[in-house]
């Protein structure tokens, strides 16, 4: 008996394992999970091992009481029908040889109550066992059905752990990356382009005035010659050109 309890409190503590808990205090999810299978299915082996002697055991009480109702049924008929012949033999005077029957129909009654007695006896035995075998069965059927959770959640635990640890190195990474800052030498080289980028500007402004200028000159030299070609032209008797124009409508 104390190993059937011993036995009943293993698959009851195996039963009620809160895996979510477990794996939550565990540094490698995965190994542990792997591990909780092979324990698991182990456990669930030498539970079925232990089940089936417990229930071929009480089967064979279960057959043993059946055998002891059955003979002690039998022995009763038997020391029923010793007494009913007993009962012949005395009618018919025959006081000696219903004798005889009563001394076997005794014999038949210390047997059926020697049966009874062991019916009596073996009957708590087997109501025990037969509570135990079911308690059996039922830690057995949720040690399987935590197995089969297990494996089923298996792959979705171990991505939840992987997400997890991805989300801790993102976070990581960052936290890297506000340490280091580059932003700032992007900014400080930004404004150096821009500087850059205004030189060049006030260059080509200077450059576009200095033309400007040089044009100016060229024209006032063009306009001095044009004076000079008409007055040369008028002291010769020549007319001036006239300005040709266009006459609008109204």
């Amino acid at each position: 008996m104390a190993e059937k309890q011993t036995i009943l409190g293993r698959i009851s503590q195996l039963a009620k394992a809160n895996i979510n808990a477990l794996l939550e205090r565990a540094e490698d999810p995965q190994k542990m999970l792997d591990q909780m299978v092979r324990d698991y299915t182990n456990s669930i082996a030498e539970a079925e091992n232990a089940v089936a002697v417990t229930v071929g055991n009480l089967r064979l009480a279960e057959a043993d009481y059946k055998e002891d109702v059955a003979a002690a049924s039998e022995w009763g008929t038997k020391a029923a029908a010793a007494v009913a012949k007993a009962a012949e033999f005395r009618a018919a005077g025959k006081e000696e040889e219903a004798e005889k029957f009563d001394k076997l129909a005794r014999v038949a009654l210390n047997k059926q109550i020697g049966f009874e007695n062991e019916v009596k006896a073996a009957t708590p035995t087997i109501e025990s066992q037969r509570k135990v075998v079911e308690q059996l069965k039922d830690g057995l059927a949720q040690m399987r059905d935590k197995l089969d959770q297990l494996k089923n959640d298996r792959d979705s635990l171990i991505a939840r752990a992987k997400t997890a640890e991805a989300q801790q190195q993102v976070t990581s990474a960052i936290s890297s990356i506000n340490i280091l800052d580059p932003t700032s030498e992007l900014a400080r080289y930004e404004e150096r382009v821009r500087q850059q980028e205004a030189a060049a500007a006030g260059q080509i402004e200077v450059a576009s005035a200095t033309l400007d200028s040089q044009f100016a000159l060229l024209e006032d030299s063009t306009n001095e010659t044009e004076v000079e070609a008409r007055l040369a032209a008028l002291q010769a008797g020549n007319a001036l050109p006239e300005l040709e124009y266009n006459e609008w409508d109204d």
